[in-house]
C-alpha cells in the first residue's frame, strides 16, 4: 500500500503497462524528431553548400545553391528554388527554375560566395583585386584577397574592441571626470587610424551571365569556394561558421550575424528570475503548509495560488508595465534620477523589470511544488524533532526543509522552463529588437538592471514575422530555436544535479 491506499499495478497485469510504456516512447520519439529538425535544419545552414552553374535551354546561366523542388499548382513540371545572392544586381536573392527549362548543370571550383555587410552574399567569379595603384588578376588575387580579409578582420576586432571598452566607457565618464577628454581624444584618434587603414581598395567582380560589380573591399566579411573545398576544410568552415553564430552579434537587422547578446540576455535573466522568485516561492509555501491556520481563508488562498498559474503571460506583461516600469521605475526616477529626465533611467523597460515580471509569472509554480514537497514530509518526522528538544524553527530549517529540498527546485525546474520560454510578457518589459551591448561591462555597478537586453525567444520572434524574407531567414529561426531549447536543458540539467545531489543527502521520500 502506498499514498492513500492504491496499490502500484503489476507489470504483466493487463494493457496498461503498455499503453503507459508505449505513451512514454512516442513522447520521447516526438521530442527527438524535434530536435532533429531543429538540427538539421538550423547547424546545416553553417555547412558551405555547392554552388551549382545551371544552363537553361536558351544558353541562360545563373548559379546558386539548390534549397528544394516542388510542383507548382499552376506549372505542369516540377521547379528547384536556387539561392543565388546578388541582390544588388537582381533585386532578388532567390530563383524558381522549372527542371525541364534546365539543359546542364556543373560545379566550377572558380566559383566563390562573398560575405557583404550591404546587399547580402555575393556568388559569382573574382576578376581582380585592387588597392594602393597595384592589381593584383587571377589565381593571385583570390590568394591576396584571404590574406587581406584575415587583416581586415584583425583591424575591425581592434576598432570594436576600443569602441566597446574605451570610447563608450569614457563617453559616460564624461559629465563626472572633465579630464577623460583627453583620452577620449586618443582612442577617438587611434579609431580613425584604424578605420582608414581599412577602407581602401576594391574587387572587381563578375557573375555568371557576364555582368560586372566593383566591390568596395571594407564591405566584405569573408569569401570562400565551396566547389573546391575539401571535406575536412569543409567541416572546419562549418565550426568556424557556429562559433560565430554563438559569439559575434546580429547585424543586418537580425538577419545576419550571430546572436551572443540573446544568448547573454536570457541566461542573466533567468538567472536573476531564479534569484528572485525561488526565496519568496519557498517562504510562501512554508507559511501555507507550515505556519498559517488551515482554515478557510488559508484554502482560498491556495485557490487562488493555483488559479494564478494558469492566467495568461500577457496579463502578466501589462501588469509589469503598469506597475513595475511606469509605477516603481517612474518614481525611481522622479527620487534619483531627476537630472536626467525626461529621458528615463528606470521607467523604462530593463532587465530589472522583465526579471521581476517573470518571477512573479511562475511564483506560483514555485509556491505549489514547496507545499506538494512539505506535504509529503511524514508527521513522525516532525513530531520526532519536537519530543528531542528541536524547537519549531530548528524542526523546520534542520529537518523539513533539506527533505523538502529536492521538491522546491523541482519547481525552480519547471519556473526555467516556462520563464527561458516566454516572450509576450518581455514585449512589454525590456526586451528589445537589437541590444549589441549586454548589460553587464567594467563601470559601476558592473550589471546594469536599467538597460533592455536581448532574448532568444523574442529574436526567434522578430526574425521569422519581421524580416524582409521569411525563406532566408528560416535557417536562422531553426538554429536558435535549437540554441534556446539547449539554453533551457543546460539551466535545467543545473537544478536537477543539485536536486538529486541533496536527495542523496537528505535521503529520498517515498512518492505517493
Amino acid at each position: 500500500m502506498i499514498g492513500r491506499g492504491f496499490t502500484r499495478l503489476p507489470r504483466g497485469e493487463g494493457a496498461w503497462p503498455w499503453l503507459t510504456a508505449g505513451s512514454v516512447a512516442l513522447s520521447l520519439l516526438m521530442l527527438a524528431g524535434l530536435l532533429s529538425l531543429l538540427a538539421v535544419r538550423g547547424m546545416g545552414h553553417f555547412w558551405p553548400s555547392p554552388l551549382t552553374l545551371v544552363t537553361l535551354e536558351d544558353g541562360r546561366q545563373l548559379a546558386g545553391q539548390a534549397v528544394r523542388e516542388e510542383r507548382h499548382p499552376n506549372t505542369v513540371g516540377r521547379e528547384r528554388l536556387y539561392l543565388t545572392g546578388n541582390r544588388d544586381l537582381d533585386g532578388e536573392i532567390w530563383r524558381w527554375v522549372a527542371v525541364d527549362e534546365i539543359a546542364a548543370e556543373s560545379h566550377p571550383h572558380d566559383l566563390m560566395v562573398l560575405e557583404r555587410t550591404r546587399w547580402g552574399t555575393f556568388q559569382g567569379r573574382l576578376l581582380a583585386l585592387e588597392e594602393g595603384g597595384e592589381r593584383v588578376q587571377g589565381e593571385a588575387a583570390w590568394t591576396a584577397l584571404q590574406a587581406r580579409l584575415e587583416a581586415l578582420s584583425g583591424l575591425r576586432s581592434e576598432r570594436d574592441r576600443l569602441r566597446d571598452e574605451r570610447v563608450v566607457p569614457l563617453v559616460r565618464r564624461l559629465e563626472q571626470d572633465p579630464g577623460a577628454e583627453a583620452e577620449l581624444a586618443r582612442a577617438t584618434a587611434r579609431i580613425l587610424e584604424l578605420q582608414a587603414a581599412i577602407t581602401g581598395g576594391r574587387l572587381l567582380l563578375e557573375s555568371v551571365d557576364g555582368r560586372r560589380l566593383e566591390q568596395p573591399l571594407e564591405q566584405v566579411l569573408r569569401a570562400w569556394r565551396p566547389n573546391a573545398m575539401s571535406p575536412p576544410a569543409k567541416v572546419a568552415a562549418w565550426g568556424v561558421g557556429v562559433w560565430r553564430f554563438l559569439a559575434e552579434g546580429p547585424r543586418a537587422a537580425n538577419s545576419a550575424g550571430g546572436v551572443w547578446p540573446a544568448i547573454f540576455g536570457t541566461v542573466l535573466m533567468v538567472l536573476l528570475m531564479s534569484v528572485v522568485v525561488t526565496p519568496f516561492g519557498v517562504l510562501a509555501g512554508i507559511y501555507l503548509n507550515e505556519v498559517a491556520h488551515q482554515g478557510r481563508l488559508t484554502h482560498l488562498v491556495r485557490i487562488a495560488v493555483r488559479n494564478l498559474a494558469g492566467v495568461p503571460s500577457i496579463v502578466y506583461g501589462v501588469f509589469g508595465l503598469g506597475v513595475f516600469v511606469y509605477g516603481i521605475g517612474g518614481s525611481l526616477d522622479e527620487w534619483f534620477f531627476t537630472d536626467q529626465l525626461p529621458s528615463p533611467t528606470f521607467g523604462t523597460g530593463g532587465l530589472l523589470w522583465a526579471s521581476l515580471t517573470l518571477a512573479l509569472l511562475t511564483l506560483p509554480v514555485v509556491i505549489v511544488a514547496t507545499e506538494e514537497g512539505l506535504a509529503r514530509v511524514p508527521n513522525h518526522q516532525r513530531e520526532g524533532a519536537l519530543a528531542l528538544g528541536a524547537t519549531r524553527v530548528e524542526m523546520l530549517t534542520r529537518v523539513v526543509l533539506p527533505m523538502t529540498a529536492p521538491a522546491m527546485l523541482t519547481g525552480v525546474i519547471l519556473a526555467v522552463a516556462r520563464a527561458a520560454g516566454e516572450v509576450a510578457p518581455l514585449m512589454l518589459v525590456g526586451v528589445a529588437k537589437l541590444a549589441p551591448q549586454v548589460p553587464v561591462d567594467g563601470d559601476f555597478p558592473f550589471l546594469h538592471l536599467e538597460r533592455k537586453f536581448m532574448h532568444l525567444g523574442y529574436h526567434i520572434y522578430d526574425v521569422a514575422f519581421h524580416g524582409g524574407d521569411v525563406q532566408a531567414a528560416l535557417p536562422l529561426v531553426y538554429a536558435t530555436a535549437l540554441l534556446l531549447v539547449l539554453v533551457i536543458l543546460v539551466l535545467n540539467l543545473t537544478a536537477i544535479f543539485l536536486r538529486h545531489h541533496l536527495r542523496a543527502r537528505h535521503g529520498a521520500l517515498p512518492r505517493g
